[in-house]
């Protein structure tokens, strides 16, 4: 029973400081209090547009959605060429 007690306290004098480690990093996780999930009030950067005529504000609204379709159809375009490429690339697929 002694060489039990031994080889369990040499294991635990190995296992000791990535455990306290370990411990110490979930005691500094467990006391952050920081909300991390809050959006982005994007009105406050666009109410300079608010002033303008009701035509105009259209056309604003017009180019940043044509803007974000463009930008989404060109981040799916060089999706599918990756995946296209690495298709081709593996012959066996």
């Amino acid at each position: 029973m002694d060489v039990l007690e031994t080889i369990k306290s040499f294991i635990d004098k190995i296992f000791q400081p990535p455990i306290g480690f370990l411990d110490l990093a979930i005691e500094r996780i467990q006391s952050v209090q920081l909300v991390t999930a809050q959006g982005i009030d994007i009105g406050s950067y666009f109410a300079v547009f608010g002033d303008l005529p009701g035509v105009w504000q259209m056309v604003v609204s017009s180019i940043l959605l044509s803007t974000v379709l463009l930008g989404t159809l060109l981040i799916f375009r060089s999706v599918m060429r990756m995946y296209y490429s690495v298709k081709e690339g593996v012959k066996w697929w």
